[in-house]
């Protein structure tokens, strides 16, 4: 190709960079080193703040002598470092999963390529003889290059990984001056296509820092257990800027603070050392040991390095890896960097932030999806114990599209570009106990940059694991890897009964159980899987963050965009709202269902009549020694006794039985249900988490007495038709048919209307994210929410003091050969409680029927004062037929507002199962039970199935000024279908027949509880 710019030369990865090295701090002395931090080294300056800023269509449009010393810059204009520059005003916000956002002609990039130019000036107080000053650009997206006093000093490209240059040589005391120009496209761009925002700009901290140039430039630690995995070997190899003779000396403290050895080396010659029963380093029990370094010249003291040292071995073991003898399980999450506010700007406290939030949840694993994290991530995992993939940065997803996915992943000209990604990324972050594996990238298919980049993987750092899913063989890398596999589908692609019978090598799901809007399900059966074949270790759900921008209204309100709300095309729309936690923080209803699926301890019911049950520690390591095991017995809503168990010595992996006195002494009350709750709760502060956070829990239902048989009330009714409306009269209570349609229209007790409207059949569910494939066919084809009910026949009577009335309807849907048939009955008893029996018979010609339905349920209107609800069923958050694991059967109460769940992009939300009774309260004392022959689900919100499905954000959305209610015979399981396992076959909702049966009773409060009235019969 001619005239290929600086930016555009593949063959060109940097110029005066400096050569990659690990990340580390350099201290004139001990007492400086003990106290780790930079400011106490030997010259830091922290270049973050106000930089002048000028920005350019292209990168052609530079001012006249932009980078010169005495440039004035008063027009320009002020910029935030670091920053992404389409969050403070420039350019274009931009979102896409796939999409390259120009034409694929490698390694060209559009003439129009937005660029920023970026100034500023720095004080330098002292001299540097005899030292290096270096100037670390962690983060520039795409490409830079850099000015020092009106000279040229170097460029890097390689978005997210440090980029170092010595500027010694163009620096003088006093004033410098500071100019960096940035490309958002290059021809680094093809190789950085990820699922996410384009952000550009310098996103990182900028730092100017000093070190000694007789200290190290660079070293590797390492640590392997001998056989036995008891003993252990540390070795450490350094690499001097130049050899006069210095000596390192190495002392090695314990996580307890004593001194475990010191000794003398010569710099030059790699340093080893047997330490006898080390305290191992794990996602469980993060020991970490502190190595100082002390580099000598002649008996005076050049630098003292203070690095932490976690011992753990990994090794391969047929079709399993180990990791200090245990082949573990991986309970992780995909993370990127992310800020709704700025974007891939983080600090340190919002990592910390990410990651104690984790171990809360019992995540123990992150992929760094899908370039490597800012540094702080990589020594909080240190700290607070957490098992890492770190990923190269590198994604070429969009030439997937063009029908050559491998157009530059097998070209050897590309090798460079490549391998030299992998390169920068060991070598920054190749100290850490946490990593056990290098990615080589993410979607970007096979072929021979590939197997270079794996070669080179284990030429630098034998000791680790080499993972990239692509490798579809895993002909290269050392774990199989794959993304999305189904439990059960219905064609002939990749299964995971599959993946057991086929792989020879340990496996792991890099991605699954896309967590997009409400979803996933299906959590349990994965795990399930992974516990029962060692081969199957673990998998990272998709993905951490939802990745929404923070907008805020006139009026102050809070929402969050996504794709295509800054006019950005192409675009992926709300793909990037994906996360176990939304935008602000808050967790997502399937962030509490993963901490229930991966709990550290597991109870199953052996006899509970007996007070048996067996206990399963799903530790790898740990014992249960710092846990506190609280057991507590309920009657419906009040707690009948509480007690802590001591828990049996059980070491990672094992299994016991525990024999508790079950409430065997107690006078069960017919109708009450009994419920015995186990909550293991942390017995001490941690670093994660305070003492009594809990980290497992499970509930068990304890055999009652039936139900009492309902009593009703005595007196007369009266039926009056005016027209087409029919009333039911009764002693303060009336209750409206509509004679034409059939159906309940209204019920009122004491002047006042309680249900608004009556109960009419419903298959329609404001579309979830994880029905996104279904919805052509639900819409175009099935007409699904477009439903007609015809009126067959009505009838009607009153017999012996209880009025009957019979609807026979058929409920089909726009243009459908398939169609319900429906039997509405309602009986109105003397003292207002109404009976109502719903029967669907599936009929017409069921072939053409859809494979799954949304729900089979009835929907109804509510006054809009019954805002407090109360139910006995799963709770307390929302839950469904295959994501119900984190919420246990009980009495639970929260108001309208509180059922609801506010996704970022409205769906369907809120639903309770297994529920047997719910009841709605005003402020006054009027009350309203639903009470059901066996269980159902129910819904209760301020929106309508169409506000939710038309609005595209929480802004969208207004209340009305009733009361939604759904009672659900069965609603569709979420599935995670948005990419990955559609439904299960075992959840589906399905074109089948149904009954539904429940009881409406008004009460009042003061004179008796919905607890109460919830112990009779329907």
């Amino acid at each position: 190709m001619k005239n290929l710019k600086r930016w555009e030369d593949i063959h060109t990865d940097g110029i005066n960079r400096l050569s990659a090295r690990a990340h580390y701090i350099s201290y004139p002395s001990r007492e400086a080193a003990e106290m780790d931090a930079v400011d106490n080294s030997h010259y830091y300056q922290n270049l973050n703040g106000t930089w002048k800023f000028t920005f350019l269509e292209a990168p052609e449009y530079w001012p006249d002598g932009f980078y010169q010393d005495d440039l004035d810059t008063k027009g320009w204009d002020d910029i935030v470092v670091p920053g992404n520059w389409q969050l403070q005003g420039y350019g274009k916000m931009h979102y896409s999963d796939l999409w390259y956002n120009f034409p694929i002609i490698p390694p060209r990039v559009p003439t129009d390529n937005p660029t920023g130019i970026y100034r500023r000036e720095f004080e330098l107080d002292r001299s540097l003889e005899g030292e290096q000053l270096i100037i670390r650009f962690n983060g520039v997206d795409s490409a830079c290059e850099l000015y020092v006093n009106g000279e040229f000093a170097g460029y890097s490209k390689g978005a997210r990984i440090q980029a170092e240059f010595d500027i010694t040589g163009l620096c003088r005391q006093g004033k410098n001056t500071l100019t960096v120009r940035v490309f958002q496209w290059s021809d680094g761009t093809y190789l950085e296509d990820q699922d996410m925002w384009w952000l550009s700009g310098i996103f990182r901290d900028v730092e100017l820092y000093a070190r000694p140039t007789s200290g190290l430039y660079d070293y590797t630690v390492n640590t392997e257990f001998d056989s036995n995995w008891e003993d252990a070997t540390l070795t450490v190899s350094a690499q001097l800027t130049g050899q006069r003779g210095q000596t390192i000396a190495y002392e090695l403290i314990d996580p307890e603070g004593k001194q475990v050895f010191v000794e003398e080396n010569n710099a030059v010659e790699p340093f080893s050392k047997y330490v006898t029963a080390p305290m191992k380093w794990s996602a469980e029990q993060p020991n970490l040991y502190h190595l100082y370094m002390t580099v000598k010249e002649d008996d005076r003291i050049i630098e003292v390095i203070h690095q932490h040292v976690g011992f753990r071995s990994i090794v391969m073991n047929g079709d399993t890896f180990l990791v200090n003898g245990v082949a573990i399980k991986l309970k992780g999450v995909n993370r990127h960097d992310y800020n709704p506010r700025t974007g891939r700007v983080v600090t340190n406290e919002e990592i910390e932030r990410d990651i104690k939030t984790m171990k809360q949840n019992n995540i123990n694993a992150i992929r760094t999806a899908h370039y490597p994290n800012s540094h702080f991530l990589y020594d909080l995992c240190d700290q607070y114990g957490m098992y890492v993939i770190d990923e190269t940065d590198l994604e070429c997803h969009g030439f997937e599209l063009t029908g050559k996915y491998d157009w530059i992943s097998n070209d050897p000209e590309w090798e460079t570009a490549h391998v030299s990604r992998l390169e920068r990324m060991i070598e920054r972050d190749k100290n850490h106990p946490c990593i056990i594996m290098w990615s080589l990238g993410n979607e970007s298919s096979f072929g021979h940059n590939f197997r270079a980049m794996a070669k080179r993987a284990k030429e630098m750092d034998p000791t680790r694991l080499v993972h990239y899913e692509g490798d579809r063989e895993a002909e290269v890398t050392d774990v199989y890897s794959t993304m999305y596999t189904w439990l059960e589908r219905h064609d002939d692609r990749l299964t995971m009964d599959k993946v057991i019978e086929k792989t020879k090598k340990p496996h792991i799901l890099c991605e699954y159980a896309h967590a997009m809007g409400n979803g996933p399900g299906n959590l349990k059966e994965y795990q399930d899987l992974f516990y029962k074949y060692d081969k199957l270790q673990g998998g990272f759900i998709w993905e951490w963050f939802d990745h929404g921008i923070e907008t805020v209204t006139e009026d102050g309100t809070v929402y969050y965009r996504y794709g295509g709300d800054f006019g950005d095309d192409p675009t992926n729309g709300n793909f990037c709202i994906d996360g176990l936690i939304m935008p602000d923080g808050t967790p997502s209803p399937s962030l509490y269902e993963y901490k229930k699926v991966i709990e550290p301890v597991q109870t199953d019911s052996v006899e509970i009549e007996k007070g048996i049950f067996r206990l399963i520690n799903r530790y790898d390591f740990l014992s249960l020694d710092h846990l506190e095991l609280t057991c507590s017995l309920y009657e419906d809503d009040k707690l009948l006794e509480s007690f802590t168990v001591n828990l049996p010595k059980l070491v990672g992996r094992e299994t016991a039985e525990l024999q508790l006195p079950v409430g065997q002494d107690i006078e069960k009350i017919s109708g009450a249900n009994y419920y015995f709750v186990f909550s293991y709760t942390l017995n001490q502060d941690t670093p994660w988490a305070a003492k009594g956070h809990e980290l497992a829990n499970a509930s068990f239902v304890l055999p009652g007495k039936e139900k009492l048989p309902k009593v009703y009330g005595d007196g007369d009714l009266q039926v009056t038709k005016e027209g087409a409306l029919l009333t039911v009269s009764g002693t303060e209570f009336t209750v409206t048919f509509d004679c034409v349609k059939g159906v309940l229209k209204q019920v009122t007790r004491n002047g006042k209307v309680q249900i608004e409207k009556g109960p009419q059949f419903n298959f329609w569910r404001a579309p979830i994210d994880n029905d996104m494939y279904l919805l052509t066919d639900y819409r175009t084809k099935y007409f699904m929410h477009l439903g007609h009910e015809i009126v067959e026949d009505i009838n009607y009577e009153l017999k012996d003091g209880v009025f009957e009335w019979h609807t026979d309807a058929l409920y089909g849907t726009t243009n459908s050969s398939w169609y319900y048939q429906l039997q509405y009955q309602y009986r109105i008893y003397p003292d207002g409680d109404i009976v109502c029996t719903v029967d669907g018979i599936a009929s017409g010609m069921k072939e053409n029927a859809p494979v799954m339905i949304p729900r089979l349920g009835l929907h109804l209107q509510l006054n809009h004062d019954f805002v407090q609800t109360e139910w006995r069923g799963r709770g307390p958050g929302e839950s469904y037929v295959d994501s119900k694991q984190a919420n246990h059967l009980g009495v639970y109460s929260k108001t309208v507002d509180e059922l609801f769940t506010n996704y970022v992009k409205p769906q369907e939300n809120g639903n309770r199962s297994d529920c047997d009774w719910v009841s709605f309260t005003d402020h006054d004392t009027n009350g309203l039970i639903f009470i059901a022959n066996d269980t159902f689900n129910f819904s209760a919100s301020h929106y309508e199935v169409s506000d939710l499905e038309l609005a595209k954000h929480t802004v969208d959305l207004t209340k009305r000024d009733y009361v939604v209610l759904n009672l659900d015979y069965k609603q569709n399981g979420l599935g995670s279908n948005s990419c990955g396992q559609d439904q299960l076959e075992k959840y589906r909702c399905k074109f089948e027949d149904f009954n539904l049966k429940f009881r409406i009773s008004s009460f009042n409060c003061e004179k008796t509880t919905a607890v109460e009235l919830g112990c009779e019969q329907c």
